[in-house]
């Protein structure tokens, strides 16, 4: 895929929607500017998998775990 894209005064380059797709990008997704060999090279950087699960957790609210019950019900459930 190659595309040729025009810079806007401010130096803002739109990603065509193409590339965009092709690499899960919307709107508030980081992307990582490299500079090698004369070239720039755009990529998504890889997803922080911790940064994740504390975005997941958040919405979730606290989650309460009792092991001793959890315990006396797994052990209810094995003897009957």
């Amino acid at each position: 895929m190659e595309a040729i894209m025009k810079v806007g005064p401010k130096g803002q380059v739109v990603i065509p929607q193409e590339f965009r797709h092709a690499l899960n990008i919307y709107p508030g997704s980081k992307v990582l500017f490299r500079l090698k060999d004369n070239k720039l090279e755009v990529e998504k950087p890889p997803q922080d998998a911790v940064a994740v699960f504390r975005k997941t957790a958040k919405g979730m609210g606290k989650l309460r775990f009792h092991p001793h019950e959890a315990y006396e019900e797994e052990l209810e459930e094995r003897v009957n």
